[in-house]
């Protein structure tokens, strides 16, 4: 055990915290607006509305605080589009973010105004995600994404601004790949 800090242990199988705090579940009934072919989201909802993420979280409110979680994001397409988490911006947009892959591949997609990158992740993989970038994670694989993600505890998230704009690019399957295209929804 630390001097001063908590201790918690990962399971590298499941992406499961030992002792998370917080979980949140993202159905697919969650993530309306957010696809592009909304009558194929509809359609998976109806056939059972699967889960698409789950995030576990221990959050660490205040300055100089860090927070942090792990997605299990689940393989999958809607109308080609990849599983994606929703994406946000940090209410403080000055804040930063490290993501380290545990399982699985993916894509963290980042965008800041039109200007947009993405980095490919897989067991291994650290990320960081530069202040004032909106950010969102794509299982681009066939088998659970997961990831663990650090973030300062006054960070915040808005997920509004993603919700209203978009992302100008979206993921989509192509062939045993991926392809990255102009999103034609984008605002």
């Amino acid at each position: 055990m630390g001097i001063t800090g908590d201790m918690n242990e990962i399971d590298l199988d499941t992406g499961i915290l030992d002792k998370y705090e917080d979980k949140v579940v993202r159905k697919a009934s969650n993530m309306r607006g957010f696809y592009g072919d909304e009558e194929a989201l509809e359609k998976l909802i109806k056939s059972g509305d699967p889960i698409i993420y789950e995030v576990y979280a221990v959050p660490r409110e205040g300055e100089g605080e860090l927070s942090y979680g792990v997605t299990i994001l689940h393989p999958g397409t809607v109308g080609g589009e990849f599983y994606m988490t929703k994406g946000h911006y940090h209410e403080k947009r000055d804040r930063a973010e490290i993501y380290i892959g545990i399982r699985g591949e993916g894509l963290l997609l980042m965008q800041n105004g039109d200007e947009v990158k993405w980095e490919e992740m897989k067991r291994g993989t650290i990320v960081y995600v530069p202040p004032f970038w909106a950010h969102r994670s794509i299982n681009t694989g066939d088998e659970d994404f997961v990831f663990l993600a650090i973030y300062p505890g006054d960070a915040g998230h808005d997920y509004g601004t993603i919700a209203e704009k978009g992302f100008a690019k979206i993921v989509i399957k192509e062939g045993n790949g991926y392809a990255i295209i102009d999103n034609p929804r984008y605002r």
